[in-house]
């Protein structure tokens, strides 16, 4: 896939997560909403849209290429998040939304890299789970159960995905250098998290 073809790939991956982000922050259960977000994840394994959080977890089971295309895909993540945060913001729930986000925005801003860091690996292992699961299980009810437990998982237990984070701080109106470098660190720890389980799986298995 061409360069311009995996950005855009990654908007649309972007648009999916910050659409399950809009209904996350469109109720007030946090249990539906974190049931409610997996249509972000169905949407990016259903379509075989470029998630960063996704691809990252394969980094080391394919070549250079698939390693540089990474920050791409997550630039095009980051579009695509704020085209939907943009457009949440002209609806008439758009200033509860943005209220409701600016909560969880300040909530990583007042954090610490380090706590961030691990609630990024936290997270992807959780990531890691749900897409594997629904690439390798072979019955429909088991694919869509593995994204739902994943997806319920990372969210419930309050870890950090950096691509549901920049469609917060986008809605939210927050970002700034702190925010900037908030993500990055998230990145950072969804890298760590994401290759974690792959690489150990290879050990116990012998590389197969």
């Amino acid at each position: 896939m061409s360069t311009a073809k995996t950005f855009v790939s990654g908007i649309l991956a972007g648009i999916s997560i910050a659409l399950g982000g809009v209904v996350f922050l469109a109720v007030e259960n946090k249990v539906l909403g974190a049931l409610l977000f997996t249509v972000g994840l169905f949407s990016v394994c259903s379509f075989g849209f470029h998630l960063f959080t996704g691809k990252v977890c394969y980094v080391f089971q394919n070549d250079k290429s698939y390693a540089l295309r990474l920050p791409v895909i997550w630039l095009g993540n980051l579009v695509g998040t704020g085209l939907i945060a943009f457009a949440a913001r002209l609806g008439r729930s758009g200033e509860a939304m943005a209220e409701k986000a600016a909560g969880l925005a300040a909530a990583k801003l007042d954090d610490s890299f380090v706590s961030l860091f691990f609630l990024g690996l936290l997270c992807n292992i959780f990531i890691y789970i749900a897409v594997e699961g629904y690439g390798r299980i072979p019955h429909e009810a088991g694919k869509y159960l593995a994204l739902v437990f994943g997806v319920m998982g990372f969210i419930l237990c309050g870890t950090e995905h950096c691509v549901a984070d920049m469609f917060y701080f986008w809605i939210a109106g927050a970002f700034s250098g702190r925010a900037v470098l908030a993500i990055l660190v998230i990145t950072a720890g969804n890298c760590a998290g994401g290759v974690l389980l792959p690489l150990l799986r290879a050990y116990v298995s012998g590389g197969k």
